[in-house]
């Protein structure tokens, strides 16, 4: 019997981390182009888990949809929910690198005069003080974000290794 559960509990964690790895790819291409801001959003619209990182991206997911709405009085309100939600998650899961990378890069992306850019700073030090005691997937993940952040600067992208 236990031999079941742990394979069952290993296959459903090894599908987890497939999702979070779908997400965190559709993310890092979010931004290039109005299409993939498109596929992200649909990605993680089918996404339904009570993660918190999940949880994370598809509150940027909500805040992506006001860059590609054609609906310009709902822009204000996608960016309001998701821009909630994100500090809602991460009020609950303060330590999180990752939410906190989500963060960090909607505020870098979004336009300064929307209002949502006061946890740059915070976020960039939470990040470079905790990088170390991440798994490798994520460090990988976090150097790959670092290399094309406004808000890092060449050394501290440098002392991510």
């Amino acid at each position: 019997m236990k031999l079941i559960l742990s394979l069952l509990t290993g296959l459903f964690l090894f599908f987890q981390g497939g999702d979070l790895e779908t997400l965190r790819n559709a993310y890092s291409k979010a931004n290039s182009s109005n299409e993939g801001a498109k596929n992200f959003i649909e990605i993680a619209d089918k996404k339904s888990s009570s993660d918190p990182i999940i949880t994370g991206y598809k509150a940027a997911a909500d805040i992506l949809e006001a860059k590609v709405t054609t609906e310009k009085n709902k822009r204000k309100s996608f960016v309001k929910s998701g821009a909630t939600s994100l500090e809602s998650v991460i009020k609950a899961n303060p330590n999180n690198v990752e939410l906190r990378l989500i963060r960090m890069s909607v505020q870098e992306n979004i336009p300064k005069i929307v209002g949502y850019n006061k946890n740059l700073k915070e976020d960039k030090t939470f990040i470079l003080s905790n990088y170390s005691k991440q798994n490798s997937a994520l460090k990988t993940y976090v150097r790959k974000f670092a290399m094309q952040s406004k808000t890092m600067t060449a050394a501290e992208k440098n002392s991510l290794k």
